[in-house]
């Protein structure tokens, strides 16, 4: 009985959660008339996503986010998996203190950094650029502090047993550490993934064309562009379109993220 009352819990909380996803797309195929008024009269259509692609160059919008979202997550994947292991297996001068720093720019609000940041795209001539999306999201203390952790829990003896067949560090770390890691490769490759899909305040200071705008810019200044009646329609459109990819790649990694992703912040 208690089982069968969680699991009703479960689906109840599964529905509330998939609901408003179900509505933004029922109304992204309705038309702008009837949709706060009389659902049995709306007719379904895709005239909404004709207009948002009609209006916008959403096609644009929606490589320049993909771009960026995939080679900044493949550059801080990169990055946070050698500084992880290196703190976790290596011991050099000044290794405690470099790792506190890294701690301490996590409870920094990235607001903060705006100005600064800004400034040095500016002086590198890297405004309104891929690389002024790119490169200030590669570096990040969460993914260094995740993969450390991760690293400390692998088991030594398989280190210890590569070393005897010829390995070196670096041999030693993609062949044994980093397959080893996957979860939580994968798991800090979704979050980066999702926060920079969904970075609005950065690309909107770097870009100044359209052709540079990522996908929440672009969708943004669309709904600005409303002035006397708001297009419900194309605006659900625009959201339905938005949250595609990241459904998507929670979909081909909630294996990783259910099987305990962060299973090696546990020493052995």
């Amino acid at each position: 009985m208690r089982k069968l009352f969680l699991h009703f819990v479960l689906i109840i909380l599964a529905l509330s959660m998939i609901f408003p996803f179900f509505m933004m797309f029922l109304i992204s195929l309705s038309g702008n008339e009837n949709i706060f008024t009389d659902y049995k009269n709306i007719n379904l259509t895709f005239a909404a996503y004709k207009n948002v692609f009609s209006s916008i160059p959403v096609v644009r919008y929606f490589l320049n986010s993909l771009i960026v979202a995939l080679f900044t997550t493949l550059g801080q994947v990169i990055i946070a998996s050698l500084a992880g292991y290196g703190f976790a297996r290596t011991d050099f001068k000044g290794k405690n203190v470099l790792f506190f720093i890294i701690i301490l720019t996590m409870m920094v609000p990235p607001q903060v950094n705006i100005v600064p940041l800004f400034f040095i795209m500016s002086k590198l001539g890297w405004i309104n650029t891929y690389q002024a999306l790119i490169v200030p999201g590669i570096f990040g203390g969460f993914g260094v502090f995740m993969m450390r952790q991760y690293f400390l829990g692998l088991s030594k003896e398989l280190e210890d047993a590569s070393k005897l067949d010829g390995c070196n560090m670096f041999q030693t770390f993609y062949k044994i550490a980093l397959p080893c890691a996957l979860p939580a490769v994968v798991t800090l490759s979704i979050f980066t993934f999702v926060t920079t899909w969904n970075s609005f305040m950065w690309p909107l200071i770097v870009t100044n064309t359209e052709s540079m705008r990522t996908l929440a810019v672009g969708l943004t200044i669309f709904k600005s562009s409303f002035r006397e009646i708001t297009l419900w329609g194309e605006l659900m459109a625009c959201s339905c379109i938005c949250s595609i990819p990241v459904i998507l790649i929670f979909i081909l990694g909630k294996k990783y993220l259910i099987n305990n992703p962060m299973d090696g912040a546990i020493k052995e």
